[in-house]
């Protein structure tokens, strides 16, 4: 049985080593699971070209949103918050799914974060729109969203509504005004919220969806500040064990040999060459 992780850049991702190493400690040893450079011109051509026996596909950037006019069926997350990270193959069909959300309240759980009354989410993308549906599935009703430019914050607005998740939508430079919040979730790329790793230094917990190079400075400031840092490794981790889940059929997935596989492949990348 085949499975992969597609989008583009693909070479950095770390699902290949969670899913193979949820292969092996589930003795499923004819199961392999690639990745493959696809971006959103080649992606309905990979799909049709498919064949043999597929479980199932994990999508990254920039596939999320593109994949869905080309199922055949897309679970209600995935049409709520407007994109599939995940695709099923079942009973002669392609079916969507997004676990990026449970992948954020498991991460948000284990690290003991409780159901915030209030919160601030940087970025306005995909990772932005699954940070709403876990907030609302955490019984949030409202929360801001603070991006560089709020005329092109139309798409999670429209997520927002769908959620039934009041939104409103500020400017990220007018940050410090904003932060008087139970949880920041940043879903910025790279190191893009370090440059306001002072300010959020006074917030008390903050989920951070970058997971390498980590730790970064954002999170550091909260966590020297005494505030509960989450990074994006928790979610990536947790969103591949429902992934395994789905595409295996099984239950009781070996998680800490998933996050010691991955964890091992974050150290590696991280250490000094030669």
């Amino acid at each position: 049985m085949r499975a992969a992780v597609l989008g583009s850049p693909i070479e950095h991702s770390l699902s290949p080593f969670l899913h193979r190493a949820a292969y092996a400690a589930m003795g499923l040893d004819g199961w392999r699971y690639d990745a493959f450079e696809v971006g959103e011109d080649r992606l309905p051509a990979f799909l049709a070209a498919l064949d043999g026996p597929w479980a199932g596909l994990s999508l990254t950037m920039p596939l999320k949103r593109a994949v869905l006019p080309l199922l055949d069926s897309v679970s209600e997350l995935a049409v709520e918050v407007g994109g599939a990270n995940t695709v099923i193959f079942r009973d002669g069909g392609a079916h969507g799914d997004n676990t990026d959300v449970y992948g954020i309240e498991q991460a948000l759980a284990e690290a003991g974060v409780p159901a915030p009354r209030s919160a601030l989410v940087l970025g306005g993308g995909a990772t932005a729109a699954s940070a709403l549906a876990a907030l609302r599935n955490l019984g949030l009703g409202e929360a801001t969203l603070a991006v560089r430019e709020p005329a092109r914050a139309g798409e999670t607005l429209a997520v927002a509504e769908r959620l039934g998740v009041a939104l409103r939508v500020e400017r990220l430079d007018k940050l410090d005004a904003l932060l008087d919040v139970d949880l920041v979730v940043s879903t910025l790329p790279g190191r893009a919220a370090d440059e306001h790793a002072v300010r959020l230094a006074r917030v008390p917990a903050l989920f951070d969806v970058v997971y390498s190079p980590w730790p970064t400075a954002a999170a550091l400031a909260v966590r020297q500040a005494g505030g509960t840092v989450v990074g994006g490794f928790a979610m990536l981790l947790h969103q591949a064990v429902r992934q395994v889940e789905l595409m295996t059929g099984r239950t009781g997935v070996p998680v800490e040999a998933m996050r010691a596989a991955g964890e091992a492949e974050l150290s590696r990348r991280s250490a000094p060459a030669g």
